[in-house]
């Protein structure tokens, strides 16, 4: 998916959002700070974005494989988290 940006020439679609200022503030640091327009910088991000796997499918894929396994509970492990919680500062 990884497009080219053109620094003479904006090509593809131009798009208005609203960001928190806050936000707006950190983009416009980090765009001066790596060099590049602020639209490459948000184009990267939605890129970026768009190429990390949608939680419902990875929650799809890990039921698939442990969701049908039924244990048996450690009395071990059990017993040494029940240790180390009352051990803990809450």
């Amino acid at each position: 998916m990884t497009t080219k940006y053109d620094r003479r020439h904006t090509y593809g679609m131009k798009v208005a959002i609203s960001v928190p200022d806050n936000i707006s503030r950190a983009a416009d640091k980090a765009a001066r700070r790596m060099q590049v327009p602020r639209s490459q910088l948000y184009a990267r991000a939605v890129e970026a974005y768009l190429k990390l796997p949608e939680g419902q499918d990875v929650t799809e894929r890990l039921n698939a494989v442990y969701g049908d396994e039924i244990r048996e509970r450690d009395p071990f492990l059990e017993k040494a988290a029940r240790a180390t919680l009352r051990r803990a500062r809450w």
